[in-house]
């Protein structure tokens, strides 16, 4: 029987905890479009290129809540959970407004961004209960919380249509794992526990390319107000990153009914290393001016690198497709609101680095959610709800379905940097 608390993975205990979606909001709504989407008003720092894309300040927090269920054929446990799950404030470094008022254009823009957000999380409580020949009944506890975080300093720069960027990030946090095991029919209560606290530390990094083709630009300078037709093509990556660990094992042989305690192991302070994977991502959407949009992403991460002396284990290379979009009726409409909403929808299928019963876990699910305008200090910025319902593990012993509900407000502001002038 699963025990019940406010969120319980069991697969968080794989790795260094199940990830965090690097996706915000607006993006997660399309299946993850991360490799190739750009907007103005939204940020983006899966590939930093498109902080390049940029035409006003935003300042982006997401939350998000989520209803699970685990099951194994017979037992079914839910949970329901959530949290802040980023906070992010990007600008452009040469506002369009100056440029608007000097009469000039500009073949280059720069975009820059500071984000905080977890990275992974672990939190898990599983409890076992099975007799066993000639020893009796076996009871298993596993349990398992905390999780890192991550601070990434962002730059996008932008030629004319071509994009580069960089996210340099801080790795940090702590994960406790423990089990036990009781044998309550020897010697009366007879138990084995054992934990192990481990802190995790390193720097983060990954480049990003993007590059926008327009497929009419000779109809757009020829007659004004004709919408553009643009394909975005996205590339992100980096390599392997090194982590540091220090953790504090203790493991201990204990006698319920006397209260005895015997000391098999404690560690204290042991230093370890790890290695967290190389990933490639990429990805194209084609927008059809303000209307809609459409895109495909695909990404690989290499897992089978992964290594972590405060927790050993073998994990298997991952890779991820999405597919996604939006239609939006009419962003110009004066008098019916709903014309103005984003529609986004979207769908993805991922193999897990996670493995049960040598059975390579798989994800799947679909996406739709709403980029609603609102006005706000007399600006344009954007409510983004969106939903994710999916299935992780189908193909195990252990399933879980899961509803998760997200909210991205992005407030924007098109007076940064702007030079006022007087005459």
């Amino acid at each position: 029987m699963w025990a019940q608390i406010s969120d319980n993975n069991p697969y968080s205990r794989f790795g260094i905890g199940e990830l965090n979606n690097t996706n915000f909001s607006h993006l997660q709504q399309m299946g993850d479009l991360g490799a190739s989407y750009a907007d103005p008003y939204h940020i983006n720092i899966v590939n930093p290129a498109t902080l390049a894309n940029l035409r006003t300040a935003a300042f982006d927090v997401g939350l998000f809540t989520e209803y699970s269920t685990l099951s194994d054929g017979n037992q079914e446990s839910t949970s329901f959970n959530g949290n802040l799950a980023y906070l992010s404030l990007a600008f452009p470094l040469k506002n369009p407004v100056n440029e608007l008022f000097d009469r000039i254009e500009s073949d280059f823009s720069h975009g820059m961004a500071f984000t905080i957000m977890p990275h992974s999380t672990v939190g898990y409580n599983i409890r076992s209960t099975e007799n066993i020949d000639s020893i009796g009944s076996v009871v298993r506890d596993f349990t398992g919380s905390g999780g890192t975080y991550k601070f990434l300093f962002s730059n996008g720069f932008k030629y004319k249509n071509f994009s580069a960027g960089i996210n340099l990030g801080y790795l940090f946090g702590k994960i406790r794992n423990e089990r036990s095991v009781e044998f309550s029919d020897i010697f009366n209560v007879f138990g084995v526990d054992y934990e192990n606290n481990y802190s995790v530390k390193g720097f983060l990094w990954n480049l990003g390319l993007h590059y926008s083709l327009v497929l009419n630009q000779k109809e757009i300078d020829q007659k004004k107000g004709v919408p553009s037709k643009v394909f975005n093509f996205g590339l992100y990556g980096n390599s392997a990153t090194r982590f540091s660990t220090s953790s504090n094992v203790e493991n201990f042989i204990v006698n319920e009914l006397t209260g005895s305690l015997d000391t098999v192991e404690i560690l204290q302070d042991n230093l370890g290393n790890g290695k967290l994977p190389a990933e490639l991502g990429l990805g194209a959407t084609y927008f059809k001016g303000n209307k809609w949009a459409l895109g495909v992403n695909y990404s690989i991460t290499f897992w089978n690198k992964y290594r972590n002396d405060a927790n050993p284990e073998t994990l298997t290379n991952a890779n991820k497709l999405s597919l996604g979009g939006y239609f939006r009726p009419n962003y110009k409409s004066f008098d019916k609101y709903f014309e103005r909403v984003m529609y986004r929808f979207g769908a993805y299928y991922n193999n897990d680095p996670r493995s049960v019963n040598a059975e390579q876990l798989n994800n799947y699910g679909v996406t739709f959610g709403f980029g609603m305008p609102f006005v706000y200090q007399k600006k344009i910025s954007h409510a983004n709800i969106g939903f994710n319902i999916g299935k992780k593990g189908g193909n195990t012993p252990i399933r879980e379905t899961f509803y998760r509900l997200t909210f991205g407000f992005t407030f924007n502001d098109d007076e940064w940097f702007i030079k006022r002038k007087y005459y």
